[in-house]
């Protein structure tokens, strides 16, 4: 399918760009924080918020051997996974309660489950779809188990070769899913702007058949407004209240200001796109008699030559198109004609003089 549908609400090409807030780690493992986020969101415009379902355990081990420390240049770098996620985990009581709370400001609320326990609790709870982070894409148990619920399926791409790409969707496929997107994605927080890609996104969408967007790590809100041009339909932006509330997430993330002003910008290039389209549009028909066309310049009497000193190209529009112009000169006037007058075919006789 070119689209999936969420809460009954088609999201593809020719549809409303889906708008996403991704909570991760900017709750502070705060719950009145985590509430305030739902309501910013709601009011900078976003149509959902989307929360992550882990704990320490389900994502890795406890433990201080170099494979489980962070290096590479990351705002995590020398802490342990174990640690950072003990950090960045949302208790999973809270989710339902957000969940109500989500429904109540006419926000769309799901999570990213990293494990078959976090796919079930969110199946009690009772969400929408479901969404793999780009760091599980390889994790095809758990892409089929998403994908048995029946249910809309998003998967990040980042990092993931076109292979692994193919292998995912063929695994959610051949488990049922039948409403598949792709979020390209580049996995570094924050993604510096030449790493984006963006040209890859109709690549996607052709090579696999289904919706694309971005889920998008760069700093401002630049890349994904130059994404709708290459055909996104969804969005996800990580978002805070504030960046001065630190959180493993918060340096990348926006704030209430700048997602509503990534939101106004994403409608109003919807707006902009259009359809392919040729000549006069309502707004333009007005300006159309500001076009140049032909005048005469100067006073002409009856049988004077027609000449570039006494007829011109010049705006407003209501003379011969200048297209006439070189079938004009050479000819005479058949009456006397004022200096400001729009040239027509009954001012003008016989052929050329040179010819």
């Amino acid at each position: 399918m070119n689209y999936i549908e969420i809460n009954g609400r088609r999201i593809g090409a020719g549809h409303p760009i889906y708008i996403i807030a991704e909570m991760s780690a900017n709750h502070g493992q705060d719950f009145e924080r985590a509430v305030k986020i739902l309501e910013a969101a709601k009011e900078a415009g976003a149509d959902a918020v989307k929360l992550q379902t882990f704990t320490p355990d389900t994502h890795t081990l406890k433990s201080d051997l170099e494979y489980f420390r962070i290096d590479g240049g990351t705002p995590w770098d020398q802490r342990t996974l174990y640690d950072l996620y003990t950090e960045a985990y949302m208790p999973w009581e809270w989710q339902p309660k957000l969940m109500k709370v989500a429904q109540e400001l006419g926000l769309d609320l799901f999570s990213t489950a990293v494990d078959p326990s976090g796919v079930d609790f969110l199946e009690r709870m009772g969400v929408a779809i479901h969404k793999t982070a780009s760091f599980e894409i390889v994790d095809l148990a758990l892409i089929e188990k998403m994908a048995r619920t029946g249910k809309p399926l998003v998967l990040s791409t980042g990092m993931a070769t076109l292979a692994e790409i193919e292998e995912a969707v063929g695994t959610a496929r051949d488990a049922g899913a039948t409403q598949i997107a792709l979020l390209k994605c580049t996995s570094a927080y924050p993604a510096p702007p030449e790493e984006m890609n963006l040209r890859t996104l109709p690549h996607l969408s052709e090579t696999f058949g289904v919706p694309v967007g971005l889920s998008d790590h760069t700093l401002g809100i630049a890349v994904p407004i130059a994404g709708i041009a290459l055909g996104v339909s969804i969005i996800e932006k990580h978002f805070t209240v504030s960046r001065a509330m630190r959180s493993p997430d918060s340096s990348f993330s926006l704030e209430p200001h700048e997602l509503k002003a990534m939101v106004d910008a994403v409608r109003t290039a919807e707006k902009a796109l259009g359809t392919v389209h040729y000549g006069v549009s309502n707004r333009e028909s007005r300006n159309r008699v500001f076009r140049r066309s032909l005048f005469v310049v100067e006073d002409v009497k009856t049988g004077d030559l027609l000449t570039s000193a006494n007829v011109r190209s010049i705006r407003p529009g209501y003379g011969l198109l200048p297209r006439y112009l070189k079938q004009v000169l050479g000819r005479h006037a058949v009456c006397d004609t004022k200096k400001g007058t729009p040239l027509s075919w009954d001012i003008i006789a016989g052929r050329r003089s040179d010819k």
